[in-house]
């Protein structure tokens, strides 16, 4: 049973606004923070340390979900990113770990830290090999959530993997992007065709965050690395062409060469989450999608009948 007050990082995201909501839901109070929140007493940078560290004094847990999180934006703005994602989360554990009474950390971290593995699928044990800003600013904060977890915090490190599921979401991800242009029969740029990943939808990363909170609410200390993937990959052309029918346009694709900044290929192994949580992905992607167009068209994008 989730009980007490949970602070939730990041709460205006994608994964951190269907979390919340699930949480609220559950009768559980929570503090949300987000640079980007609407209510200023909620906008909130997690680099200013000075206001965060209040707000651990009287939580059961936190959900540190805020961070940059785009591996463009890293590439972009390599210094930003390190602050954020690194300097920002040792500050968030150094504070809880000085409170009589921490809290547990959930730590969200990234599919990207495993960079290109030569086998699919991929599996939590598998070596680190980032290969972009991003990517290493998620190695260092896990490697400090270790460190925490060694010094007495209870800890839980969750890796996501292409999350997709809401028309807030950034709008040049993969899935958004698609998906809105299809249903306007707009281009679908496609930065490299046969770059393959493993898709899931954000209401099953949400059910399994849950799931993880129940068990640190419940004492547990001991869980591993834990990856929400659905264990099935698909090409970015055939993604589009997904998008395209279901948008039910006959939207062009422009085709170009995979950025050198992004991992190509990755399908994750479900195994351990089902084991450890009982959790596995249960939205099939092309009812994902469909539901997403549908949602782009209700809030105006304009389309003929969906495919």
């Amino acid at each position: 049973m989730i009980g007490g007050k949970v602070l939730i990082t990041g709460s205006s995201g994608l994964i951190g606004t269907a979390v919340t909501q699930r949480l609220m839901a559950l009768g559980i109070s929570c503090v949300t923070i987000d640079v980007r929140a609407v209510d200023p007493e909620h906008r909130i940078d997690i680099c200013e340390s000075g206001r965060i560290a209040p707000l651990l004094h009287d939580v059961t847990g936190i959900i540190h979900l805020a961070a940059v999180s785009r591996v463009i934006h890293g590439e972009h703005d390599p210094v930003r990113c390190h602050a954020v994602n690194v300097d920002a989360t040792r500050s968030i554990i150094d504070a809880a770990l000085l409170l009589p009474r921490p809290p547990w950390l959930i730590y969200a971290s990234s599919r990207e830290v495993y960079g290109q593995q030569e086998a699919l699928p991929v599996n939590e044990d598998a070596p680190f090999r980032p290969l972009n800003v991003y990517a290493h600013s998620k190695v260092a904060a896990e490697q400090l959530v270790g460190k925490a977890r060694a010094a007495s915090l209870q800890t839980a490190t969750l890796r996501f993997s292409s999350v997709y599921g809401s028309v807030n979401d950034h709008h040049d991800r993969v899935v958004p992007a698609f998906t809105a242009a299809a249903v306007r029969g707009d281009i679908l740029r496609i930065d490299g065709t046969e770059c393959c990943f493993d898709l899931t939808h954000v209401e099953d990363v949400a059910n399994g965050i849950i799931r993880v909170v129940e068990l640190l609410t419940d004492g547990e200390r001991l869980l591993p690395p834990i990856h929400f993937v659905s264990g099935h990959g698909i090409t970015l052309l055939e993604l589009a062409r997904m998008a395209i029918e279901i948008g039910g346009f006959r939207a062009q694709v422009n085709a170009a060469t995979p950025r050198i900044f992004d991992v190509h290929r990755f399908i994750g192994d479900p195994a351990r989450a089902r084991a450890l949580l009982g959790w596995q992905a249960t939205t099939d992607l092309k009812s994902g999608i469909y539901r997403l167009a549908q949602d782009f068209i209700a809030q105006g994008i304009p389309a003929q009948d969906l495919g």
